[in-house]
């Protein structure tokens, strides 16, 4: 839902905690993917359109504007449901009003984080939300395709994403969970720890970030049930063992889940947990 120096301005752990403060009232959430998107070509969208452009996650390809196409940075995505959009504009995550009425695509003021990212990102991001907020927008879908284009012809491309399976799924730890708080990684861990489902076994197995580890897993009513893990006994630097041992305490007993996109979150019984997302 992971570089050149970016700008001097809010250090990571500032953007982290900021983010997560606005992300608390805007649940959004993290995608991926950058390729080039389709063209203009699409079919226009009828009386029900709606149905084809509701309910689905779109990643933001590329925009359009004044004859020249820029691609979307990674992470870029557009959501509408329910009277709501929500999504990332190539830096920033945002949410506000959404209205679909045919192939007619209104939004309201948006209320988005204030991170500050590289030069590129920005600069689409500045192309991107003006034109989701300046008046209607004209809706096209051609199968997975999706086309948004603004009342002064900037166009929008984007393409159909699946939400990624719980089973068979690489889920990359990114942050561990403390009631209402995310905190990254070390910088140590970042990249390390990982598990996935094996629904025929019935069983969890990963990296816990230092160890290899396997445990009986049973999922019923959207809740994962555990068992005590067995694990490797390697001895690694002291943050991945502190990692291993905040990751090991959610095991031996059941977690709540959620898909949302291709991010999970687990969290037990006394608000303790994790973020991850799907890897490529």
């Amino acid at each position: 839902m992971e570089p050149a120096p970016r700008p001097t301005r809010p250090t990571a752990m500032d953007k982290h905690r900021l983010a997560l403060t606005v992300l608390t009232l805007l649940p959004l959430a993290v995608a991926c993917g950058t390729d080039t998107g389709s063209g203009s070509g699409s079919s226009s969208v009828g009386s029900d359109g709606g149905s084809q452009v509701t309910g689905v996650h779109w990643r933001v390809d590329s925009l359009t504007e004044n004859g020249t196409t820029r691609s979307a940075p990674a992470g870029a995505y557009l959501r509408i449901d329910d009277g709501r959009a929500q999504g990332n504009y190539g830096c920033n995550g945002f949410g506000a009003s959404a209205a679909v009425r045919g192939d007619r695509v209104d939004l309201g003021p948006a209320r988005s984080t204030d991170m500050a990212c590289e030069k590129d990102p920005m600069e689409f991001e500045a192309s991107f939300s003006r034109t989701l907020a300046h008046g209607s927008l004209t809706a096209a879908v051609d199968r997975d395709r999706l086309t948004l284009t603004g009342e002064d012809g900037v166009r929008i491309h984007l393409t159909k994403e699946d939400d990624a399976s719980l089973y068979g799924t690489t889920w990359q730890v990114t942050s561990m969970v403390n009631g209402d708080t995310a905190s990254s990684l070390p910088e140590a861990a970042t990249g390390k720890a990982w598990f996935t489902l094996d629904r025929t076994a019935g069983t969890v197995s990963g990296s816990l970030g230092c160890n290899r580890f396997t445990a009986e897993a049973t999922v019923r009513d959207g809740r994962l049930t555990l068992s005590t893990p067995r694990t490797t006994r390697m001895m690694c630097d002291g943050s991945l063992m502190t990692t291993e041992r905040t990751l090991s305490a959610l095991f031996d007993g059941t977690l709540g889940y959620r898909i949302d996109h291709r991010n999970i979150t687990l969290t037990s019984e006394n608000d303790m947990g994790l973020t991850a997302t799907a890897k490529p």
